[in-house]
C-alpha cells in the first residue's frame, strides 16, 4: 500500500459512539467503573505514539455541573476528551481551547484543557436532545449542526496564540478533530472518542485515543496500524468489555510492540474549580464593568453574584468584596 494512501485512511478513521437501537434514549453498558487515567506510550522502535482516555468519572462530573440532556453530554463529553487528548501531547504550560461554531440546537460547544489533564467545558445548550438517527445512535451531528471548528494553542513562551480554523465535516467530534489535525497541523493521526450513556441516564463509559504517525515511520508499520485500527471496536465497547488503556493500547499497537509498562500517566480531571481561585477571578471581571456599573448592580440587588460558564459555580460577592477591586 503506498504511503500516502495509508496516511489519508488514518486520518479517516474516527469511530464514534455505538448504540444499540432503542425507543428510548439509553443504552446498556456492562463498563468497569475504572479510575480515570490518561496513558501515553511509544511503539518499539519510535514509529507511532498512541495516548488512551479512560474519562468516564471526567464525562460525569461535566454532566453534573452543566445538567446536559443525553445527545449533549454526548456531544460535550467528546469534545472535552478531545482537548484533554490533544492537550496532553504538547509543551508543558500550553492550553489549547476547542470551540464548535455549529447552527444546530446545541448552539456552540466550548473545552479547554492544559498538558497536564484538567480540562473544562460547556454546550450552548445543555438541553438539546434531538431524535435519534434511524440506526439508534444519538443524533450528535445533527446536534452540532453545520459552522466552524476553531482551535486555539497558547504557550506563555510564545507572543501570540495559534488559532486553525476547518469547516466542520459531521458534528461528530472526532472527525472532525481528526480534520484539523490533517488540515491545520499536517499531523498523520486517527482519533477516536465515545461517550455512552446507560439505562439510568448516567454515563456508564466514556473514553477516546490518539494515534498519531511520528516522522520516518515505515510502510510496514502503516500497514500494521491501519490493519489494527480498522478492526478496532469503538472506544465504548472496549470500555464496556473491561479493558484497561493499557489492554487498548496494547491492541492498537499489536505487532508493533507497545512498551510494555513503559508509558506514562496522567490523572485527568474536570477544572480546575477550586473556589479561591475562581474567586477571585470573578472579582476581577466584576471590577472589570466599572465602578458605576459595580455601586448600580449592588444598589438594586445588595450583592454582586456571577457564574463561571465553565464550572457552573455561582458566586456572591458583597459590597466590601467588590469594591476593594474596583
Amino acid at each position: 500500500m503506498a504511503r500516502g494512501l495509508a496516511m489519508r485512511k488514518l486520518q479517516s478513521l474516527a469511530p464514534a459512539q455505538i448504540l444499540r437501537p432503542r425507543s428510548v434514549r439509553a443504552v446498556a453498558c456492562q463498563a468497569q467503573q475504572q479510575e480515570d487515567v490518561l496513558l501515553r506510550s511509544l511503539s518499539d522502535l519510535g514509529e507511532v505514539a498512541v495516548l488512551v482516555l479512560q474519562g468516564t468519572h471526567l464525562v460525569q462530573e461535566a454532566m453534573d455541573r452543566h445538567k446536559t440532556a443525553p445527545t449533549a453530554t454526548a456531544a460535550l463529553g467528546r469534545t472535552l476528551l478531545g482537548a484533554a487528548l490533544l492537550g496532553a501531547y504538547r509543551k508543558e504550560e500550553e492550553q489549547i481551547q476547542i470551540q464548535f461554531k455549529g447552527d444546530g440546537p446545541l448552539g456552540s460547544i466550548l473545552a479547554v484543557a492544559d498538558t497536564k489533564g484538567q480540562v473544562k467545558g460547556r454546550v450552548g445548550n445543555p438541553a438539546a436532545d434531538p431524535p435519534l438517527r434511524p440506526d439508534g445512535k444519538l443524533n450528535v451531528g445533527a446536534a452540532v449542526g453545520q459552522g466552524q471548528l476553531c482551535v486555539t494553542r497558547t504557550h506563555p513562551g510564545q507572543p501570540r496564540p495559534y488559532t486553525g480554523i476547518v469547516n466542520i465535516v459531521s458534528g461528530e467530534v472526532a472527525e472532525d478533530l481528526a480534520t484539523y489535525l490533517a488540515e491545520s497541523e499536517q499531523t498523520n493521526s486517527a482519533l477516536a472518542l465515545g461517550v455512552c450513556i446507560g439505562r439510568d441516564l448516567r454515563v456508564k463509559s466514556a473514553g477516546g485515543y490518539l494515534v498519531q504517525v511520528l516522522p520516518f515511520c515505515s510502510d510496514d508499520t502503516l500497514d500494521q496500524l491501519e490493519q489494527n485500527l480498522t478492526g478496532m471496536p469503538s472506544m465504548t465497547q472496549l470500555l464496556n468489555q473491561g479493558l484497561s488503556p493499557q489492554e487498548i493500547t496494547d491492541k492498537i499497537l499489536a505487532g508493533l510492540g507497545s512498551g510494555g509498562s513503559s508509558g506514562d500517566t496522567i490523572i485527568p480531571r474536570y477544572g480546575p474549580c477550586e473556589a479561591e481561585a475562581l474567586k477571585g477571578r470573578m472579582l476581577r471581571a466584576v471590577a472589570s464593568l466599572g465602578a458605576a456599573e459595580v455601586k448600580s448592580i449592588l444598589e438594586e440587588q445588595g450583592q454582586v453574584e456571577v457564574t463561571c460558564e465553565l464550572c457552573n459555580e455561582q458566586f456572591q460577592f458583597s459590597e466590601a468584596e467588590v469594591m476593594q477591586y474596583v
